[in-house]
């Protein structure tokens, strides 16, 4: 609903997505008013802002030899449907009971899978993603491209650690990029109550938050990992990649939404 808002409210869009308005169909219903609350702004903006950042590192990625593209947690991605690569291979891994509701929405409003695109069912909490992965069909002595949003903090730790194991094991130039939340720890009184309302938020709906990291803390992991190529972006550095000069005055708040990290190994 946040990217198709984007799409129906925000001129230029910082995420061109043709396909978050009719995948969602009649359940697409963007009331104006509401949208245009502050906070909603920046979650609107931020959901935006972060698949562009996945994307363009995606783009550079293909542009060097990458043919094979993995979205962990991919929800209702539709980059597959977007795809300007012909050569490049899509998986969507995710929780099988989610990919059935994202195809039943498919079917409903017309919209058929691309050739190319593999549906990889998934529980990250309790399956190996090497296995998931080898058995959707990618190809293991090939570099990939993992797109990873939304999903790292509501995971374990140990969850973070395994899919991360598994994606180092892949060859040179094997990529990973995703969002993580800061720790609450690290937040000023304003911003702790902001996202206290969050967080309760997201556990009524059955999805708490569990992980945390500074961007030390997450340096430390990815290196541990196997990553020795690491890069991280700020509310600041997305606001000028993504923000700058627009007339609507449409940003990431100062305390920021979230961070960005890729790694590359």
């Amino acid at each position: 609903m946040r990217r198709a808002a984007h799409q129906v409210l925000d001129r230029p869009p910082v995420l061109d997505d043709p396909i978050a308005v009719p995948l969602l169909g009649d359940d697409c219903v963007v009331d104006p008013a509401r949208e245009m609350h502050p906070i909603a702004r920046a979650f609107r903006a931020f959901m935006a802002a972060r698949s562009r950042w996945v994307e363009d590192r995606l783009a550079a990625a293909v542009a060097a030899g990458t043919s094979q593209y993995v979205v962990l947690g991919a929800g209702l991605d539709t980059f597959a449907w977007r795809n300007p690569f012909p050569s490049l291979r899509i998986f969507e891994v995710d929780f099988p009971a989610t990919q059935e509701w994202k195809r039943s929405m498919l079917s409903r409003t017309g919209l058929a899978a691309p050739e190319n695109l593999a549906f990889v069912p998934m529980d990250f909490e309790h399956e190996g993603l090497a296995e998931r992965l080898a058995a959707g069909g990618v190809d293991f002595g090939a570099p990939a491209f993992f797109g990873w949003l939304g999903v790292v903090p509501y995971l374990t730790l140990d969850a973070f650690r395994s899919t991360l194991a598994a994606i180092s094991a892949l060859p040179a130039g094997t990529q990973v990029a995703f969002d993580y939340a800061l720790s609450p720890e690290t937040f000023s009184p304003v911003r702790r109550v902001f996202f206290q309302a969050l967080a309760a938020r997201v556990a009524r709906a059955g999805e708490p938050f569990k992980l945390f990291f500074s961007p030390e803390q997450l340096a430390e992991e990815l290196e541990r990992a196997g990553f020795p190529a690491i890069e991280q972006a700020d509310s600041t550095q997305l606001n000028e990649l993504y923000f700058r000069e627009r007339s609507d005055g449409l940003e990431l708040p100062s305390p920021g939404m979230g961070m960005m990290a890729a790694a590359t190994v």
